[in-house]
């Protein structure tokens, strides 16, 4: 008896089942439809920057529900471009790129484009191929903070120097802001403008250089803190304490060398994980269907030792 109740219930119990089963199916088969993947190829990881703007992607990816095949070129243009083959052979959805070179990224660019996969660029600009839309610091404002900062300090007057990286359109729109500034005081005179490729080693060599060309030099800007870090390396060895150095990013070695009271007065400070998250939202509102700018700016600022202190102690 025992026995038929048994299979009684299970005869009952079986549609049901089955029933469950196919709406769990269905249910997966329906985020697994709408889930989208995202493809990015960072500049590079060894850099706090990008290390933040990786943690903002990361963050409201997960909001989301879109999945990130992070991946880093570091420096490397070939690379870079394999990575987004890469991408277009595993037909994600969107691909974000920090370029390694503005220019040589077209092409990677324009094989996204063949095949309908939109791309985004995060920081740095591409200057071929088709791109939604660019998201970045306002570098042209940042580059003008920095000018505006070294004119105060050095009452307007004396000679100074930029230590560049002109392959990268971001840096470009920062020396921009930069002389933009300085044309605003006559006896402000850069002479000299010296690629230090970004990196502090390069920068300590290109610095170096500068010091010996014109041993007057009042001011540098060093268009990262890595350029910054490399001028103020120099200034050192050269025991020339009184030069005034600007740099780029607000990193913890950049803040400690400003809070220390070295030749490295300020810091204009980017918000890379604010870049990330308004990255995601672009793609998103893309994805949606919405309007989507074509450049989208984010808001920098300046900070020197005064205004750290003043934070450190909110």
């Amino acid at each position: 008896m025992k026995s038929k109740s048994y299979h009684s219930l299970f005869v009952l119990l079986l549609p049901l089942t089955i029933f469950l089963m196919l709406l769990s199916c269905n249910k997966n088969q329906d985020e697994q439809k709408f889930k989208k993947t995202i493809g990015v190829s960072l500049l590079t990881r060894g850099h706090i920057f990008y290390r933040d703007l990786e943690e903002g992607l990361t963050k409201e990816a997960q909001k989301n529900n879109y999945e990130l095949i992070i991946t880093s070129a570091e420096w490397d243009l070939g690379k870079q471009i394999s990575q987004i083959e890469d991408f277009i052979s595993r037909r994600v959805d969107a691909i974000i790129v920090c370029p390694v070179d503005s220019k040589g990224i077209g092409s990677g660019i324009g094989e996204a484009n063949k095949v309908g996969i939109p791309v985004f660029t995060a920081d740095i600009s591409a200057e071929e191929g088709n791109v939604i839309a660019h998201i970045a610091s306002d570098n042209l404002q940042g580059g003008k903070l920095a000018g505006e900062y070294i004119a105060k300090l050095l009452n307007g007057k004396g000679e100074i120097a930029i230590i560049n990286q002109p392959a990268i359109t971001s840096v470009l729109d920062r020396v921009q802001g930069f002389k933009e500034a300085v044309l605003n005081y006559p006896e402000l005179q850069i002479v000299a403008d010296v690629n230090g490729q970004g990196v502090r080693d390069r920068s300590l060599q290109a610095a170096t250089d500068i010091l010996q060309a014109h041993p007057d030099i009042k001011g540098i800007f060093g268009i990262n803190d890595d350029s910054a870090l490399g001028a103020l390396d120099a200034v050192r060895q050269y025991k020339k304490n009184n030069i005034v150095i600007v740099g780029y990013d607000a990193t913890p070695p950049a803040v400690d060398a400003i809070l220390k009271g070295t030749p490295l007065k300020a810091d204009v400070i980017q918000y890379p994980k604010k870049i990330g998250e308004t990255t995601i939202n672009e793609i998103k509102n893309y994805f949606e269907g919405k309007q989507v700018r074509k450049v989208v700016p984010v808001q920098v600022g300046i900070v020197d030792k005064e205004a750290l202190e003043k934070d450190k102690l909110k």
